[in-house]
């Protein structure tokens, strides 16, 4: 299962050029092979991998295959805003993040504390997440649901800087 976490401000990973050509080729294609990235980049194959692996292992990157919810039977996605107690932030939202159906979270400045989106089968599996799941977590003061229509753009290659 990949899952990312957002580093604290101030503790950016240094990043090489170098490194940062590898992940902007990776972005392009994840299962691009390491001989043919070498051979664009003009360096050894072994570089290549072994960057890339080191990448991987210090959590910069991930290769994953990414699916489309509705092409695998998930008919219900959904943005959720919630409202929690004071001093149960972190604690909530590592609740909502150990939830299957709950594909990201986010603690958030705004009208809300947290988001998730969450990937469900259809109304009745999103109705069973909101007043079963999340309303089994202590702390949550309300939540607004807004039902994803239709997806216009999802993407993975912001680049580097």
């Amino acid at each position: 299962m990949a899952m990312r976490s957002i580093q604290q401000a101030g503790r950016r990973p240094v990043l090489d050029d170098l490194d940062k050509s590898i992940i902007k080729c990776l972005q392009q294609d994840g299962r691009r092979p390491y001989a043919q990235i070498g051979r664009q980049l003009k360096v050894p194959e072994a570089t290549v991998r072994q960057r890339a692996e080191r990448l991987i292992s210090r959590g910069i990157v991930q290769v994953v295959g990414i699916t489309d919810p509705l092409a695998m039977g998930f008919q219900q996605p959904a943005l959720i805003g919630l409202k929690v107690e004071a001093g149960k932030l972190e604690k909530i939202a590592e609740q909502i993040a150990s939830l299957d159906e709950v594909t990201y979270v986010v603690i958030t400045a705004g009208r809300f504390d947290l988001f998730c989106e969450v990937v469900c089968e259809d109304n009745e599996h999103l109705l069973r997440v909101l007043t079963d799941r999340l309303a089994s977590i202590d702390g949550i003061r309300s939540t607004e649901t807004l039902v994803e229509l239709r997806f216009v753009k999802e993407s993975y290659q912001w680049g580097t800087r």
